[in-house]
C-alpha cells in the first residue's frame, strides 16, 4: 500500500507562484513513476506533469514552460513537487498526485489551487 498526501495549495494572484508537495509513504520501494493531475469544477481530470523513476519528465501542453515537476527520494518517504510559475486563472483546480506501482496506481486526496485577483 502507498499513501499520498498533497499540500501547498492556496489562493494566489495571477502571475504568482506556488509549490505543491506530495508525500508518499508505505511501500515506496514499489513506486516507479509519479504524476500530477488537476480537475476544475465541471471538468474532466487533466494531465499536468509526470516523472519517471529515471527522472524523465513530461508536461501537458497548457503548463509547458511554466510548471516544473521534481522528485526527491528520502529513506522512508518519496516527495513529489510541482513548482508552478506564471499562474493563470485557468490553472484554478484541485491538484492530485498519483503514484504507479507494478500492480496499481494510488491517488492523494488533492489540494485546492485558486488563481484570482
Amino acid at each position: 500500500q502507498v499513501q499520498l498526501v498533497e499540500s501547498g495549495g492556496g489562493l494566489v494572484q495571477p502571475g504568482g507562484s506556488l509549490r505543491l508537495s506530495c508525500a508518499a509513504s508505505g511501500s515506496i520501494f514499489s513506486i516507479y513513476a509519479m504524476d500530477w493531475y488537476r480537475q476544475a469544477p465541471g471538468e474532466e481530470r487533466e494531465f499536468v506533469a509526470s516523472i519517471s523513476s529515471g527522472g524523465n519528465t513530461n508536461y501537458g501542453d497548457s503548463v509547458k514552460g511554466r510548471f516544473t515537476i521534481s522528485r526527491d527520494n528520502a529513506p522512508n518517504t518519496v516527495y513529489l513537487y510541482l513548482q508552478m510559475n506564471s499562474l493563470k486563472p485557468e490553472d484554478t483546480a484541485v491538484y492530485y498526485c498519483q503514484a504507479f506501482t507494478a500492480t496499481r496506481s494510488y491517488w492523494g486526496q488533492g489540494t485546492q489551487v485558486t488563481v484570482s485577483s
